[in-house]
């Protein structure tokens, strides 16, 4: 089943939550990358989304992401990484902080419609609504 993809633009108002939320989504991107070198180096072995998890469970409470976003980061992460069969992915810093390049944020926020919902108009996720 093909996934759809809803591209919305956000009301400015809104900039600094989503800001934070990249700003952890890189800082899982990274660590994910890290992870991955450091099992190919000691085991040999490609880590697959699944295998992935586990050393993400819990990270979400403190970055102040959704778990769900989490794991499709991490299944991101994999699916490029054999699509280019890379053993490790280009690094990611803020965008603010590099001008731009190979180097710039992600650039999105992977949201599951299970951890999002559409309430009057507006986008729902986690406690907070935002303005399309």
């Amino acid at each position: 089943m093909p996934t759809k993809t809803l591209k919305v633009r956000v009301k400015d108002k809104h900039a600094a939550q989503l800001r934070a939320w990249s700003w952890a989504t890189n800082r899982v991107w990274n660590y994910i990358n890290d992870l991955s070198m450091r099992s190919i180096k000691e085991r040999g072995k490609f880590l697959s989304a699944y295998d992935i998890h586990p050393y993400t469970k819990g990270a979400g409470k403190e970055l102040g992401l959704h778990s769900q976003t989490l794991q499709c980061i991490a299944s991101e992460y994999a699916t490029r990484r054999n699509r280019f069969k890379k053993w490790r992915l280009r690094w990611r810093v803020l965008r603010w902080r590099v001008s731009g390049g190979a180097k710039r944020s992600l650039g999105w926020l992977p949201i599951n419609t299970g951890a999002s919902s559409w309430k009057d108009g507006q986008v729902f996720h986690k406690g907070h609504y935002f303005k399309v």
